[in-house]
């Protein structure tokens, strides 16, 4: 396949995740509870944060393999075609007979800021006797990237296999539920965003330097680096004892759904090439920042000629 042709490192990063099918409608206001906004734009397309963050690395030139479990039906079935357009390993895609593919329901305002609903159906039953089947996938793999759209006994088990391997895990932790200490100690890396990360360390985060006590308090419970990304202030890291923040690019955001996923993506890429933890940073802050100018989830995701 040509798009494999083009991939610029042979190094290879398993994602484990979900895929959803977003149902999306554009209006002037996210409405308030037991309100009807009437005059939105409404469009559909594939989406998940497992699958929004395999295609925004592969999109970047890391070969990609991605374990999810989908519906036996017309959602799911068009999920592994877009899959594999993408380039995608997708030999780990599960198809479940008896629940249904997931759907997101996302509501988008004009300045870009969303809400959204997931129905995980099919997501919710990847369970660690799928990852037994793909345990070639996590020998293979130079590094593991996932989230917590699928259940939490399947995220501790990958990470457990996967360090046993001596493979850098990498844990997005959306949305947000508690974590154990044993986990958190399993990772390379944790990447929350300003809410996850309050969640996660019981700080609220109204400044940087509240910021910097929260990266403190999940390093303290054992993850190796932190990276809590602030939106449209960047992005502050917290390893070995120092901090350091990124700043964002400026842009006029069109939509947020997927940028997290993209700036997850786009780390994980830039780490696999060799690029320091701050350059990876700022490399997946830069694609993040791509991805906020453009409609919808996973089509918002840049391919690497438009990042250089």
């Amino acid at each position: 396949m040509e798009r494999e042709k083009e991939k610029i490192s042979l190094k290879r990063l398993l994602v484990v995740g979900s895929s959803n099918t977003d149902m999306v409608i554009k209006t002037g206001n996210l409405p308030r509870p037991g309100e009807t906004v009437l005059g939105g734009t409404f469009f559909m397309n594939p989406g998940g944060k497992g699958a929004n963050q395999a295609v925004a690395a592969s999109r970047l030139g890391i070969p990609v393999t991605f374990v999810c479990k989908t519906g036996n039906d017309i959602f799911g079935r068009r999920s592994l075609q877009l899959l594999e357009e993408e380039g995608i390993d997708t030999s780990y895609v599960f198809s479940d007979p008896c629940n249904p593919s997931g759907v997101a329901l996302i509501t988008v305002d004009r300045n870009g800021e969303n809400c959204i609903a997931v129905a995980s159906g099919a997501n919710i039953n990847l369970l660690p006797s799928d990852l037994e089947k793909a345990g070639d996938a996590i020998s293979r793999c130079d590094m593991v990237l996932m989230q917590l759209e699928i259940p939490l006994e399947t995220v501790e088990y990958v990470v457990r296999v996967a360090r046993e391997r001596s493979k850098k895990v990498i844990l997005n932790p959306a949305p947000a539920c508690p974590l154990s200490k044993e986990l958190i100690a399993g990772l390379y890396l944790i990447t929350p965003n300003e809410t996850e990360a309050e969640a996660l360390s019981g700080i609220k985060i109204t400044g940087i330097e509240l910021a910097r006590a929260a990266a403190e308090e999940l390093s303290r419970l054992g993850a190796e680096n932190v990276v809590i990304t602030l939106g449209s202030k960047g992005a502050l890291i917290y390893g070995n004892g120092s901090f350091e923040t990124v700043d964002a690019f400026k842009v006029q955001a069109v939509d947020t759904t997927a940028a997290g996923d993209v700036f997850n993506g786009a780390l994980c890429t830039a780490l696999l090439e060799g690029q320091s933890l701050t350059e990876a940073v700022r490399f997946a802050c830069k694609a993040a920042s791509i991805s906020v100018t453009r409609n919808g989830a996973r089509e918002s995701a840049p391919y690497r000629n438009e990042i250089g």
